[in-house]
């Protein structure tokens, strides 16, 4: 099934009526509903109620701001300890109105809407992506990748800058548990240590501006533990840009 599809030149009218055909028998799919669209056809309205998340935001994890408290202002939880990573970045709020479009692409294998994604992404990620040397998506396990069949944040990350794609930095050595419906505390127990370096990785990470890709940023403890591993491994910084992150009210950390 196809949300969206690009028409080439390269096939010209061959390739207009092959999409005529597969429109036909196989009607593309809103990506927020799943529900047959007409080619061309525009879903305004539901688009509108997915939250997408911009300036003003915390300088450091990028929580959003009501009012602009300007340009460098933190959250209180950034002001209270800053966090591993250096900056980080969401395109969308995680809510009812994205969840569907998050799982059926995580969960799913629904990987019609990457262009897309990928496009608010770069978005999201406009003061961090032109001066990353290594965009590098978080890992999953060997275990989960087999179960899995492919990993999402290595999707989004090729589909934001092939170019600078390298999924062969960092492995995870630990096949934790989900992270879902843990405590923050169980969260950061659960991802502590869990990632690492590649052996043959480290030399061309010494001195690099990494950006670490993933899909959803809840309290952020996978993103640390990534940063953790990669600063450990010589990287000069490392920003983050997720698909989707949870928004809601802080508790500081003592």
């Amino acid at each position: 099934m196809r949300s969206w599809k690009v028409q080439s030149s390269v096939f010209g009218v061959a390739g207009n009526a092959r999409d005529f055909v597969l429109d036909t028998v196989f009607p593309p799919q809103s990506l927020l509903t799943g529900r047959a669209v007409t080619a061309g056809e525009e879903e305004g309205e539901l688009w509108a109620s997915v939250t997408f998340l911009d300036d003003p935001c915390c300088l450091t994890c990028g929580f959003p701001f009501e009012f602009n408290e300007g340009r460098n202002a933190l959250c209180g939880r950034c002001a209270a300890r800053r966090p591993a990573y250096d900056r980080m970045r969401s395109a969308m709020r995680y809510d009812d109105s994205s969840r569907k479009l998050v799982l059926d692409f995580k969960h799913g294998g629904r990987t019609a809407g990457l262009r897309v994604f990928a496009g608010h992404m770069r978005r999201a990620g406009r003061d961090i992506l032109p001066n990353a040397d290594m965009i590098i998506p978080v890992p999953l396990h060997p275990k989960r990748l087999r179960a899995r069949r492919y990993n999402q944040s290595a999707l989004l990350c090729r589909a934001i800058d092939k170019r600078r794609f390298d999924p062969d930095v960092l492995m995870r050595t630990k096949n934790t548990v989900s992270q879902g419906g843990q405590t923050v505390s169980g969260r950061r127990r659960n991802v502590s240590g869990a990632f690492a370096v590649r052996t043959g990785a480290a030399a061309r990470l010494r001195g690099k501006r990494c950006v670490l890709i993933d899909d959803v940023f809840t309290t952020g403890a996978t993103l640390e533990s990534c940063a953790r591993a990669l600063k450990k491994g010589g990287a000069k910084s490392v920003d983050a840009i997720t698909l989707a992150r949870v928004v809601k009210a802080q508790s500081v950390p003592t």
